[in-house]
């Protein structure tokens, strides 16, 4: 095995001791504070900040409670369906696949609950703006076909209900727009 030279055994001490010393440094900085400390300094920070606004958002048990409502309106009318409930955010709440529902009815509902919160406006009435718009079908995410409609709160899109699977999309919305009026009752 080849003999190192002073100066290359001197280069090489000297970066394993600095590797060490960093990660000793690192560590014992990193662990400095205690977690009180830190979560005092954040609430210090937020409690008087003006920057903040509040958003109303769906609680799990009212999604449910309109993704139930339209799955059990499509079901009086034997219908298979898939509904889903996303929120203001476009992320899924809740999703309930009926009884016999096709495999594309899933991610169908999804992006309908998508576009409709998106653009508060019931996907029926959106499949009109492609006349003027028809790029509007290119954006990540949306499905621009009826069968959702979107929930709102103090005339805010809070949320979006999709339904898929029905032979057409008027029926589709009709059970969404079932699943929303759950909520006002």
């Amino acid at each position: 095995m080849k003999q190192l030279s002073p100066r290359t055994r001197f280069l090489t001490t000297a970066a394993a001791l600095a590797t060490v010393g960093a990660a000793t440094f690192g560590t014992v900085s990193a662990t400095a504070g205690t977690p009180d400390d830190a979560a005092k300094a954040a609430v210090t920070a937020d409690a008087g900040s003006q920057n903040l606004t509040g958003s109303t958002h769906l609680s799990v048990a009212a999604a449910t409670k309109a993704a139930q409502g339209a799955l059990d309106a499509a079901k009086r009318e034997n219908q298979r369906v898939t509904v889903a409930v996303v929120d203001r955010n476009g992320n899924t709440i809740v999703t309930l696949r009926g009884d016999g529902a096709g495999p594309q009815s899933y991610e169908s509902a999804e992006r309908k609950a998508y576009t409709a919160v998106s653009w508060n406006a019931p996907t029926s009435e959106l499949t009109k703006r492609l006349e003027q718009a028809p790029n509007l079908k290119d954006i990540p995410g949306t499905l621009f076909l009826a069968g959702a409609t979107p929930i709102t709160a103090k005339g805010a899109p809070i949320a979006g209900i999709g339904v898929a699977g029905a032979p057409s999309g008027d029926l589709d919305e009709k059970f969404a727009k079932a699943g929303a009026a759950t909520l006002s009752r």
